[in-house]
C-alpha cells in the first residue's frame, strides 16, 4: 500500500511502502524541536525527518521499508530501502528522468517498456535460484540494493550510495557462552516487542521450527491474549510439519489454526510468477503463499521466523559460507 503524504507547504511529498517501529520516539524528538504534525502516522514522521536531517534521515529509521521522497524546493528525488530488503524498489532510467515502483508488474505497464532480456542475470538466477541486487532479469531495471539510497537531482546522473551494512568484519566479542545468550534474547525481545505496536489485527506463522518457535514464544510473553498462530500442512505425512506446530502451540497457549492443503502447484504457479515478476526458484514460495492466503482471513500482520537460517548458519551452505 503506498501512502502519498505531504509537508504542509507541500514542499516535501513522500510515497512509502512500510512501517517505521521507531517512529513514536522519533516524533517527540521533532516535535521537541518544533516540528508541527498534521496526522498520526509514521509516513508523515518520516518527511519532518527528512527536513531536519536530509537524506541522512534514513540511518535512523527501524523498520521494513521502500520510500520515495520528492523534495521541491531542490528539485531532489530521494530513494530509500530499508537494511536487509524486506520491501522491493525497483527503477529504471527512462527518457533522461526515472521510473520506479515497488513491484516490476507496474514498470511492466507501460506500454514502452524495455523488455530486453539481462544473460548475466539468468546466469546469477540459474546459479544462485534467484537474481541478487542490484539486477533484475531486465537488462534497463535495477532493483535499489537493500541498505541504500539514490538520489536524483539537477542535471547529473542519479548516485546510488550504501547507507547500511552487517558489520561482519568486527572484532569477535568478548562475551561468554552465558552473556552471549542473555544478549541474544535481549535483542530479539525488542524486536518483537516494537513489532508487536499494530494498529490491526497481528498472528503469527508457526512452522514449528526454531525461528517461528522463538518469535512466538517471545510474543506469548508479551501479550495479554492469546497469540493467534497459524500453521500449514499437507495431506502426506512425510511432508507435514503440523505436530511440531502444534506441541510448540501447546507448550505457549496459543490460538492455533492449521490449515491442511493439497497443493495445485501447476495452478498457482502462474500467478506467482506474474507477482515475483521475474524467475525465483525457491519451492518455499509454495507453502508461504498457501499459509498466507489462509492466515489474511483472521489477522492483517503476521510476524515469522525469516533471517534467523542465514543469521544463525541454518544449513550447510550458510556455514560453507
Amino acid at each position: 500500500k503506498m501512502k502519498p503524504v505531504a509537508d504542509g507547504g507541500s514542499r516535501v511529498a513522500i510515497v512509502f511502502n512500510g512501517e517505521i517501529y521507531n517512529f513514536q520516539d522519533l516524533r517527540r524528538e521533532l516535535e521537541a524541536k518544533g516540528h508541527r504534525f498534521a496526522t498520526r502516522s509514521d509516513t508523515e514522521t518520516i518527511v519532518h525527518l527528512y527536513e531536519e536531517e536530509g537524506v541522512d534521515c534514513v540511518r535512523r529509521l527501524r523498520g521494513m521499508f521502500a520510500f520515495a521522497l520528492w523534495d521541491a524546493r531542490k528539485s531532489r528525488l530521494f530513494l530509500a530501502r530499508d537494511r536487509f530488503g524486506k520491501k522491493p524498489l525497483f527503477y529504471t532510467a527512462k527518457d533522461g528522468g526515472l521510473v520506479w515502483a515497488s513491484e516490476l508488474q507496474a514498470l511492466k505497464a507501460d506500454p514502452s517498456f524495455d523488455r530486453t532480456l539481462d544473460p548475466v542475470a539468468l546466469d546469477l538466477y540459474l546459479s544462485l535460484q534467484y537474481i541478487p541486487s542490484p539486477r533484475t532479469i531486465y537488462q534497463n531495471v535495477h532493483k535499489l540494493p537493500p541498505g541504500h539510497i539514490l538520489v536524483a537531482e539537477g542535471s547529473g546522473p542519479p548516485r546510488v550510495e550504501r547507507y547500511w551494512d552487517l558489520p561482519i568484519d568486527k572484532v569477535p566479542l568478548s562475551l561468554s557462552l552465558s552473556d552471549a545468550k542473555t544478549e541474544l534474547r535481549r535483542r530479539l525481545t525488542e524486536a518483537v516487542r516494537l513489532r508487536m505496536v499494530s494498529e490491526v489485527p497481528l498472528g503469527a506463522f508457526l512452522s514449528g521450527g526454531v525461528d517461528s518457535s522463538v518469535i512466538v514464544g517471545l510474543m506469548s510473553q508479551m501479550s495479554e491474549k492469546p497469540v493467534k498462530t497459524f500453521s500449514i500442512g499437507f495431506d502426506r505425512e512425510e511432508f507435514t510439519e503440523l505436530p511440531h506446530a502444534r506441541e510448540v502451540a501447546r507448550r505457549f497457549g496459543t490460538d492455533h489454526t492449521e490449515f491442511v492443503v493439497t497443493p495445485a502447484a501447476a495452478s498457482v504457479l502462474p500467478m506467482l510468477a506474474k507477482h515475483y515478476g521475474e524467475p525465483y526458484a525457491d519451492a518455499s514460495a509454495l507453502p508461504t503463499y498457501y499459509v498466507a492466503r489462509e492466515t489474511r482471513r483472521h489477522v492483517t500482520v503476521a510476524l515469522n521466523g525469516d533471517g534467523g537460517d542465514e543469521n544463525f548458519a541454518g544449513y550447510l551452505r550458510h556455514r560453507a559460507a
